[in-house]
């Protein structure tokens, strides 16, 4: 039986390879080259693919650490930084030479004093105080309180870069313990002032000052932080200082921080930082409950200073009293909640007013007046020329006018 003859791709492929080697000896290439030209490239190709898949996870590792860690410094450089970073260039520490009189015990004696009391000598001495205070304009005029700079005889501020320079007093008002100073010079850094009626509470507050004073050789400000814990607290008179209308703040005000600014998370003044609850007479630091006057106040007290070198006192021509059961009995009313018009002068603001006497006022502005303190009070936060609305009881007969306010004149 013949045998068929059956076609083999697989013979002619060898024989393929078989040229192509002989082809490639012939050429000087050997085995070895040709294995590692032509065959270890493609064996290194699954290799090479993994070796950039690992470079690839190690580059999306180190960016996500890069971007967690700019989110960890945004965090750091939050609304409380950046509102201290605009404020702090503008606080200042004043240092008040003041003379004071004291009187001390002397005789030349000793044993004359120990059976009768010596006599009582006066002298003179100098005493120097520390405080805060902050630029609020570019050409010099500094905010502070008035118990800061009351009865100085010298008056020295340092700025924030250490630098101090001597200061004069433009005015004071003792009443609502606020006082602006200056000093000579130009384009220093001032701090934007707020708007205190727009307090939120619970909002940030930061509070900003001088502490150290002498203790340490140190210029920039100390920073406390808290929240804004209530508005329109009112105290007693101290002394003829009226605190009322005041911020709470939990924010620590320390000694050497009194005329220093109030701020919010914007980096705007809302406040000067004035006093301190404590908790005891053997400890005298913060306990969380400190007060600030509101910069709205500040704000036209300062004007009136820089304008007048004094705040204008303020002429209604009205004398009140507080109402008692008996006076109240006697007008027909049955409160004592008010104060009656005692008094109106002639050609005074409160007969333009067309206010009688016997009228019983029981509100002012917004503000209910119950005794002769809230008129007081009230007064802190108006000027010379301001309107006000009065409302009273007139014979039974609730009733309400408006007043001009007039400026006293000391030969009225």
């Amino acid at each position: 039986m013949p045998k068929r003859c059956v076609r083999s791709d697989s013979g002619k492929a060898g024989l393929y390879a078989l040229l192509l080697l002989l082809g490639l000896v012939a050429g000087g290439i050997t085995g070895v080259e040709f294995f590692r030209r032509f065959y270890l490239p493609q064996m290194a190709q699954p290799a090479q693919s993994g070796a950039a898949d690992a470079a690839a996870s190690v580059s999306g590792r180190e960016t996500a650490a890069a971007i967690a860690a700019d989110n960890v410094t945004s965090s750091r450089s939050n609304a409380i930084v950046r509102a201290t970073r605009l404020v702090s260039p503008s606080v200042v520490g004043i240092v008040v030479t003041q003379l004071q009189v004291v009187r001390r015990a002397y005789s030349s004696d000793e044993f004359f004093d120990f059976f009768f009391s010596p006599e009582l000598v006066p002298r003179v001495r100098e005493v120097e105080r520390m405080g805060s205070g902050f630029f609020f304009s570019k050409d010099g005029y500094i905010l502070t309180n008035y118990h800061v700079v009351e009865q100085a005889q010298k008056l020295f501020v340092t700025l924030s870069d250490g630098t101090q320079i001597e200061g004069k007093t433009v005015g004071v008002d003792p009443q609502t313990d606020l006082a602006v100073i200056t000093v000579k010079g130009a384009s220093f850094p001032s701090a934007k002032l707020g708007e205190s009626d727009k307090l939120m509470i619970g909002e940030w507050a930061i509070a900003i000052g001088n502490p150290f004073g002498f203790f340490i050789n140190d210029a920039r400000p100390t920073v406390t932080l808290g929240v804004i814990s209530a508005v329109d607290r009112n105290f007693a008179p101290s002394e003829g200082v009226y605190y009322q209308g005041m911020i709470q703040t939990d924010a620590a005000i320390n000694q050497g921080n009194s005329g220093g600014p109030l701020v919010n998370a914007l980096g705007e003044v809302v406040g000067i930082n004035t006093f301190i609850f404590t908790g005891s007479d053997n400890y005298r630091g913060s306990i969380g409950i400190g007060f600030a006057i509101p910069i709205d106040r500040a704000k036209r007290v300062s004007k009136e200073l820089i304008t007048y070198g004094k705040r204008r006192l303020i002429y209604t021509g009205i004398s009140v009293q507080d109402l008692t059961k008996p006076i109240a009995h006697a007008l027909g009313y049955g409160k004592t909640a008010g104060v009656v018009v005692s008094e109106i002068s002639k050609s005074s603001p409160g007969e333009a007013a067309r206010l009688l006497r016997g009228d019983i006022i029981v509100q002012m502005g917004n503000r209910p007046i119950n005794s002769s303190a809230d008129i007081g009070g009230f007064f802190l936060d108006y000027f010379v020329g301001d309107s006000v609305v009065i409302g009273y009881v007139r014979k039974g007969k609730p009733m309400q006018n408006t007043i001009v306010l007039g400026e006293y004149k000391e030969k009225r």
